[in-house]
């Protein structure tokens, strides 16, 4: 399982109790500590990368948000925390593939897809909250023959958009109905 976003390590730390092996990359460099230092406490199976991802390598700013460090994102205003940004295929690159790929970065959904085109081909579930560019994270998954579904309801209808609780499946051969 992978956590992108993964602030204080919830999901990733929910997911090691039930035998997964997580990947949790997180920018803010406080929480990233915080999360090494549970690890460390708790022997987890976690992994802990402090970075940023994106579409590309490289150097950004992570802005902190007033409005609490949940809220932190590549795009914004305010304090400023320089971070390494790398790309979900970068991180194919150095770790196994995750069968679950769990998505939570502030608006920055669509960069970080375009990130992973390869990690993309191996067919992960996707649990991302879209907040923007709801139109073409839906192509992007479309286009790599995901289903996109309400991960709230427990009526599996597809969405005609990513919403906030985007559950995206990888395309059965037959595409699920209502």
């Amino acid at each position: 399982m992978w956590d992108i976003g993964a602030n204080v390590g919830l999901f990733a730390f929910a997911s090691a109790a039930r035998g997964a092996q997580v990947v949790a990359v997180e920018a803010d460099i406080w929480l990233a500590n915080l999360m090494h230092r549970s690890v460390l406490l708790n022997s987890l199976p976690v992994t802990v990368v402090p970075a940023a991802l994106a579409e590309h390598l490289g150097v950004s700013k992570l802005y902190l948000s007033d409005d609490g460090r949940a809220s932190n994102s590549l795009s914004g205003t305010g304090r400023i925390q320089t971070v390494i940004t790398i790309t979900l295929d970068w991180l194919l690159d150095h770790f196994p593939a995750p069968q679950v790929l769990k998505i939570d970065v502030e608006g920055v959904e669509y960069s970080v897809l375009k990130g992973g085109t390869k990690l993309l081909q191996s067919r992960p579930t996707i649990f991302c909250e879209v907040t923007e560019n709801h139109e073409l994270v839906g192509e992007l998954l479309s286009t790599v023959d995901y289903d996109l579904f309400a991960a709230r309801e427990s009526k599996r209808c597809p969405l005609q958009r990513p919403s906030r609780d985007t559950l995206a499946i990888p395309r059965a051969s037959e595409p699920g109905g209502c």
